[in-house]
């Protein structure tokens, strides 16, 4: 999934040329953990984080996130454990001043598979991929007016998630007619950018197997690592929602004896 932030790619400004970014806008998509009372499912998690691992962590890395928080979605220790010894990662300097390389361990970050952004750069035209940590908090098409103040009511705050879904299920649409795409990019109306990304379609249909049997399908794939991508941007928004729902009935029932201790303190006081 390399450069998902991608290359715009420069316009020549004719009739078919378009004039704002993303062409198509990204659809709403239903998510568990949408909503003030929204969690996350820990199957799409794991599904997501098959992915992840099986076609994104090729290009992307996710440096912000520990082997240890997989706990989270329902492993066990030893699961963990055992999933983040399949990486290497960069130590030292040991005794001699080397650096060397080692298994991961819990504590250890989703390495890069790229030694430095030139070499990233390099191996996906010209555009380095972004790394994953937050990617879901930081993608997102902004929403006018009046959806905007909706979304305050709704606390919608899937615009990540709705963006790399769209994003990864808009490949196989093709350019309209007098639209020229520079060589090298890719056409994706959901790209937020450009009318072209670096990035060529990731992932088909049948290409990584689940044995929950879940449908094997890109629409599939993109819920579950847009689910996953969220996940690890934000992996406590369920406690934060129900924290949240606890402060506010708290303030709502804190404003309630206020006012009945002040209709008391000044019931008998003339007006």
């Amino acid at each position: 999934m390399a450069g998902m932030a991608g290359m715009a790619a420069p316009s020549e400004h004719n009739l078919a040329e378009p004039t704002h970014f993303p062409i198509n806008a990204p659809k709403e998509m239903d998510w568990t953990f949408a909503g003030p009372f929204g969690t996350y499912d820990k199957a799409q998690l794991q599904r997501g984080l098959k992915i992840y691992k099986e076609v994104c962590a090729a290009c992307h890395s996710m440096n912000l996130v520990a082997f240890r928080t997989l706990e989270d979605l329902g492993y066990t220790e030893a699961q963990v454990k055992a999933f983040a010894a399949e990486y290497e990662v960069q130590d030292g300097p040991n005794s001699d001043g080397e650096m060397f390389t080692r298994k991961a361990l819990p504590g250890d970050r989703f390495p890069s598979p790229f030694p430095n952004s030139a070499a990233a750069a390099a191996a996906n035209n010209g555009a380095v991929p972004p790394d994953f940590s937050l990617i879901a908090k930081a993608r997102g098409v902004i929403r006018g007016f009046p959806t905007f103040v909706f979304d305050i009511f709704t606390q919608y705050a899937e615009g990540g998630p709705d963006y790399i879904h769209a994003l990864l299920t808009s490949y196989d649409q093709q350019p309209p007619a007098g639209m020229e795409i520079p060589e090298g990019t890719h056409y994706n109306p959901a790209f937020i950018a450009g009318k072209s990304l670096a990035m060529a379609k990731p992932i088909s249909d049948g290409q990584v197997t689940y044995e929950d049997g879940t449908p094997e399908t890109v629409d599939q794939y993109a819920k579950d690592v847009a689910a996953f991508l969220m996940w690890a941007a934000e992996p406590h928004l369920p406690e934060r929602k129900q924290t949240g729902f606890q402060v506010l009935l708290f303030l709502a029932l804190f404003g309630g004896l206020l006012y009945a201790t002040k209709r008391k303190v000044w019931a008998n006081v003339a007006h």
